[in-house]
């Protein structure tokens, strides 16, 4: 937290997995044009989708996602709502016609719903799965293989729940489907072989009611004919992401976000300061009086998961760290446990608040 926001606010550490905290200029140059959009004499929230106004915005935002991911001109951009969990069923929709199949990697509770939702629309399997180690580690590359007659790979980059991410991304003759959602603009990524991408905005990218499809042109030309309007990826190719009225205010936000993110330095200079950031937590979690369950080739820059030796201490570990104004670190009630969710916006000076929590907190109770 900068000194300027220590005076003028109250602004607890935020570790939330989501919606995660943004960045305090990005509130404050929001909060600034809440009233009055530059002159406009109207808000971003009351504006018409149409006027040339908000199309800077909106289309601003387009070009600023292809500079920071330098995504060619052979993929299109869509900016729609419904989350991850909408794609989970669009994707298929869209991607695995009649007679084909898809294979998914389940790496966690969210690749677990996204194979689940394909299978109510075609054939869809695991082609692995690591349930049976308790997410707690990613699978070898070899230790699956794609159907070749899958119509595209699916997984999930970063495990929310789980604590795990993908660093490198396996090779496959079938295009990756990628659920971004939870490090999307954390990393530098190729899109080498990836067919489609998509993220719900509100862990690094902005504030909730966003979702960012990535789709590579060319498979817009098998979708099936006869989806509902809304559901087809080609509805909003069309008419860039303009048929019906788009979520104008995350939108907005999620311009102010990635122009944070250029006056940082882009995607290269986030992903250092990420892994410095996660680098302090995990320094922390030896085997002694904290310890990661996560396998330590697997473990996310994005989301650090940890437990105390001593499980029993785990509630009066979160009480006195909201006390101390660290908040949101309860672990997904589904495997219990600390979770520190690190997204872009998180200060480096709020990592290191937890950390030294963590000693004191360990020469109290060790």
């Amino acid at each position: 937290m900068s000194d300027s926001a220590a005076d003028n606010y109250y602004r607890v550490t935020n570790f939330s997995a989501g919606p995660a905290t943004l960045p305090l200029e990005v509130l404050e140059q929001a909060q600034a044009d809440l009233v009055d959009y530059q002159g406009s004499g109207m808000s971003v929230m009351e504006m018409s989708h149409r006027s040339p106004v908000y199309d800077a915005i909106h289309h601003g935002l387009m070009t600023s996602l292809r500079r920071l991911l330098h995504i060619g001109d052979d993929y299109d951009i869509l900016l729609l709502q419904g989350g991850a969990s909408l794609q989970f069923t669009m994707v298929p929709m869209n991607l695995l016609p009649k007679g084909r199949s898809a294979d998914y990697v389940v790496t966690g509770a969210w690749a677990k719903k996204a194979l689940a939702e394909a299978g109510k629309v075609g054939r869809a399997r695991a082609a692995v799965s690591t349930a049976n180690d308790n997410f707690q580690r990613l699978p070898a590359i070899e230790d699956f293989e794609v159907d070749p007659e899958a119509t595209y790979l699916h997984l999930t980059t970063n495990n929310t729940i789980a604590g795990t991410q993908w660093h490198d991304f396996p090779t496959s003759e079938a295009p990756l489907v990628l659920d971004a959602s939870s490090d999307i603009l954390s990393r530098p990524m190729s899109f080498d072989g990836v067919g489609l991408v998509y993220a719900g905005a509100q862990k690094n990218l902005g504030p909730a009611g966003l979702t960012v499809v990535i789709v590579r042109r060319d498979l817009l030309d098998h979708v099936p004919e006869g989806l509902p309007t809304m559901l087809d990826y080609r509805t909003h190719a069309s008419k860039d992401s303009l048929f019906n009225t788009p979520p104008c205010w995350s939108i907005y936000v999620a311009g102010l976000a990635c122009a944070w993110l250029e006056k940082l330095g882009g995607l290269e200079a986030i992903a250092t300061r990420n892994r410095n950031k996660a680098d302090i937590i995990y320094s922390r979690l030896t085997g002694g009086f904290y310890r990661s369950p996560i396998d330590p080739a697997s473990r996310s820059l994005m989301n650090v998961v940890f437990r105390l030796r001593d499980e029993s201490l785990e509630s009066e570990f979160l009480s006195e760290a909201a006390k101390a104004g660290l908040v949101n670190l309860k672990g997904h009630r589904s495997v219990g446990g600390i979770r520190a969710s690190l997204y872009n916006a998180l200060p480096v000076a709020g990592v290191k608040a937890l950390a030294d929590f963590m000693d004191d907190f360990e020469a109290h109770f060790a």
